[in-house]
């Protein structure tokens, strides 16, 4: 029962935070600066988690091309720019993956 409770309560916990901030920003204007680098922290997490797992490969730090995870992330980045699309991104990511590892 007590970890159904800390379960619950931080799941409330969480959730209020959360909330505070919607509800906070939505009365308060944010300076011009500070909105556009709000706009950009996703891609900033999003890349910090990424970049490691293309780096390593078999758990050992692997730059260079024969490491099939970042040919196919740089593959992916190369069609998510020129295309902007997410489906095309992961799917031609993927397929050089699988090529790769099958070679």
């Amino acid at each position: 029962m007590t970890l159904w409770l800390i379960m619950v309560l931080s799941g409330l916990l969480t959730f209020l935070t959360r909330l505070s901030f919607i509800i906070l920003l939505e009365k308060i204007k944010l300076p011009a600066p500070l909105q556009r680098a709000l706009r950009l922290a996703p891609i900033a997490v999003l890349s910090a988690i990424i970049a490691p797992q293309l780096a390593y490969h078999n758990d050992v730090f692997l730059f260079s091309p024969s490491n099939p995870r970042l040919m196919a992330g740089l593959f992916a980045t190369g069609v998510a720019y020129v295309t902007k699309n997410v489906v095309w991104t992961i799917v031609g990511g993927m397929l050089v993956f699988w090529l790769l590892e099958r070679i």
